[in-house]
C-alpha cells in the first residue's frame, strides 16, 4: 500500500538552479542538489564531507542525458577531484546523498553505489558513464534491509528533484493508454523496431530488433548504453528487446535501434511514412 509522503525542501539563496536540500519525513537521510558552480559554497556546510553516494549529471553532443554514479568517505573532497578528472568532465549538476548523522560507512556506500549503478542501467533513461561496474560490498541482513529502504527514499527525492534516472517504465500503464500512433524503423544490419510517443519519453516495444553491429562513428556513450542493455537482458542474444523500454527521446531510441547516431524526429515513421516531425507539424496547424 502506498502512503502519502512529506518532503521538506530548502532552496538556498532562492535559486532553484543552485543548491537545494531535501529531507523526507521519518527518514534519516539527506539529499543535496547542487550545480557545479556552487561547489565551493557547499563546502562550507558541516555535512559537506560526510560519507555518502553522489550522482553527476551532464549531456553529450547529441543532447543525451548522462550520469556518473560514485561514492566517497568525504563527499566534497571527491567532488573537487571531479572538476579535473575525465570520468564525466562536462558535468553540470550533482546530487549528494548522505545520512544526517553520518552513520554510513565505506561498506554501506559501496553497496549503495553498486545498487544505484544497476538501477540506472536497468531504467536506461540516462547513459551511465562509469567505466566499470562498481563492486557491491557484502553487508549483514540488518544492514541490507536498512540500505534498501535508504535506496527507496533516495529514488523518491531524486525523482522529485527532476531526475527520473532510476524509474523503470510501467508496462501495464502503457498498455492501458492504448496509443494511437505506432512508429517504425527498418534499417541496415537487421534493425526492425516499433515504438510510440509516451508521456515518459519514447517507448520501444517488446520484440523490436536492434542492429547487430554499430558504425565506427557511433558514440562511445551509446555503445556503453547498448552493451549494458544486452548485459542486463533488456536486449537478448537475438538482439530483441525482451520488454517495452522507455528512452528519454526518439533520437536516443533510434540510435540504439540503428547502431549509429540518428535523428529520431526523421528516422521513426508511421505505416504511411510520416515522420514524427511531420506529424508534430500537422498537429500544430490544427
Amino acid at each position: 500500500m502506498a502512503y502519502d509522503k512529506t518532503i521538506q525542501m530548502l532552496i538556498f539563496d532562492g535559486n532553484p538552479n543552485g543548491r537545494i536540500k531535501c529531507e523526507l519525513s521519518n527518514w534519516d537521510g539527506r539529499v543535496y542538489k547542487l550545480s557545479r558552480t556552487e561547489l565551493n559554497k557547499f563546502s562550507t556546510r558541516p555535512d559537506a564531507n560526510y560519507t555518502g553516494v553522489y550522482f553527476l549529471f551532464a549531456k553529450d553532443n547529441d543532447n543525451n542525458d548522462l550520469i556518473y554514479v560514485g561514492e566517497a568517505e568525504a563527499i566534497h573532497m571527491r567532488l573537487k577531484q571531479h572538476i579535473s578528472d575525465t570520468c564525466l568532465p562536462d558535468w553540470t549538476d550533482c546530487i549528494v546523498v548522505i545520512n544526517k548523522d553520518n552513520n554510513l560507512n565505506k561498506a554501506h556506500v559501496k553497496y549503495l553505489e553498486s545498487k544505484f549503478y544497476e538501477l540506472a542501467n536497468q531504467a536506461s533513461r540516462f547513459i551511465v558513464t562509469n567505466k566499470k561496474a562498481p563492486t557491491c560490498s557484502s553487508v549483514s541482513e540488518f544492514d541490507s534491509a536498512m540500505l534498501e529502504e535508504f535506496i527507496s527514499s533516495t529514488k523518491l527525492l531524486v525523482n522529485t528533484l527532476g531526475y527520473r534516472v532510476f524509474d523503470t517504465y510501467d508496462t501495464n500503464s502503457a498498455q492501458e493508454r492504448q496509443p494511437k500512433t505506432i512508429f517504425y524503423i527498418k534499417a541496415a544490419r537487421g534493425a526492425d523496431a516499433r515504438g510510440i510517443i509516451d508521456a515518459d519519453g519514447f517507448l520501444v516495444l517488446k520484440g523490436s530488433r536492434i542492429a547487430q553491429s554499430v558504425t565506427n562513428s557511433f558514440s562511445k556513450y551509446l555503445i556503453s548504453l547498448r552493451d549494458s542493455m544486452i548485459k542486463s537482458g533488456t536486449i537478448n542474444t537475438s538482439f530483441e528487446f525482451t520488454r517495452d523500454q522507455v528512452f528519454t527521446s526518439p533520437s536516443l531510441a533510434a540510435a540504439i535501434v540503428m547502431g549509429r547516431n540518428a535523428n529520431g524526429q526523421t528516422e521513426w515513421k508511421t505505416e504511411d511514412h510520416k515522420t514524427i516531425r511531420q506529424i508534430e507539424a500537422e498537429s500544430t496547424l490544427e
